[in-house]
C-alpha cells in the first residue's frame, strides 16, 4: 500500500512562510536593514523628484535586484554553514561567490539611482554654482587653511588625539569635505561639474571609511569632522565669492 500524498500548504500559509524568510534576514542580517533603509529613502526622493513612471520602474527593478541578491546570499550561506563544520575553500568560494552577487547588484542599484537623479539635482542646484563658479583660487586654499587650523585648534582644547591622528574631529574628514566643497563650487565646465562634484564626494566619503575602519577614528569624530569642513568652506565661498 501506497504511502498518502502530502497536500500541498494552503496558499496563505506559503505566503506567511515567504514573509517568516523576509523578516528572518532583516532580523539577522544588518546589511538587509541597511538595503531596507536606503530603498526607502529611494522611494520617497523619487516621488519628491516627481520621476516618470519609466525611471520608477528602474528604481523599483534595481531594488528589487538587490533585496534578492541578499536574501540569496544569506540562504546560501545558511546552508554552508549547516553542510559543513570544518573549513573548506569551496565553501568559501561560494560564499564569495553570493557576496560578489550582491555586489554586483549593489553596484548596479547605485548607477541606476545616479541615472535617474543626477538631472533633477543637477537642475535644482545650476543656480547656486553658477553664482561661485567663478570663485577665485586663493580663496580654495585659504578655506583648506582655515580648516585645518579649525581642526589643529579644536584638537588642542580637547586634548585628544595629535594634529594628524586620532581626536576630534578627524582632520582627512575636514579637509576631504572641504575640497569637496570647494570642487563643486570653483567648476566652470557646466556640462561636467555633477558628475566631478559627485566623484569628489565619494571620495570623501571614502577617506572618512577608512579612518573609521583603520580604527584611529569613531564614527562621530569623522561625522564632526566632515561636517566641519564642508561647512567652514562654504560659509567663506557664500562671504566672499
Amino acid at each position: 500500500m501506497s504511502a498518502p500524498q502530502r497536500r500541498p500548504p494552503p496558499i496563505i500559509e506559503s505566503f506567511n512562510h515567504a514573509f517568516e524568510g523576509v523578516i528572518h534576514v532583516l532580523r539577522t542580517q544588518r546589511n538587509m536593514r541597511i538595503h531596507f533603509v536606503i530603498a526607502a529613502v529611494v522611494l520617497i526622493l523619487g516621488l519628491a523628484s516627481n520621476v516618470s513612471r519609466i525611471e520608477l520602474i528602474a528604481l523599483l527593478l534595481a531594488i528589487a535586484f538587490v533585496l534578492i541578491a541578499e536574501m540569496l546570499n544569506t540562504a546560501i550561506e545558511g546552508a554552508i554553514d549547516v553542510a559543513t563544520t570544518s573549513f573548506d575553500p569551496m565553501a568559501k568560494l561560494a560564499k564569495d561567490i553570493a557576496a560578489g552577487a550582491v555586489l554586483i547588484a549593489t553596484i548596479n542599484a547605485v548607477a541606476v539611482g545616479y541615472l535617474v537623479f543626477s538631472g533633477a539635482i543637477a537642475h535644482r542646484s545650476e543656480h547656486v554654482l553658477d553664482r561661485l563658479r567663478d570663485a577665485p583660487a586663493r580663496l580654495t586654499l585659504i578655506a583648506l587653511v582655515i580648516v585645518i587650523i579649525i581642526v589643529i585648534g579644536t584638537k588642542a582644547i580637547s586634548g585628544r588625539g595629535t594634529p594628524l591622528s586620532g581626536g576630534l574631529p578627524s582632520g582627512h574628514a575636514a579637509v576631504a569635505f572641504a575640497g569637496w566643497m570647494a570642487a563643486t563650487y570653483v567648476l566652470s565646465n557646466q556640462e561636467h561639474r555633477f558628475l566631478v562634484s559627485t566623484l569628489t564626494f565619494i571620495m570623501a566619503l571614502l577617506v572618512a571609511q577608512t579612518r573609521v575602519e583603520s580604527g584611529v577614528h569613531s564614527a562621530l569624530e569623522v561625522t564632526y569632522g566632515g561636517l566641519l569642513g564642508a561647512l567652514v568652506t562654504l560659509a567663506l565661498f557664500q562671504v566672499f565669492a
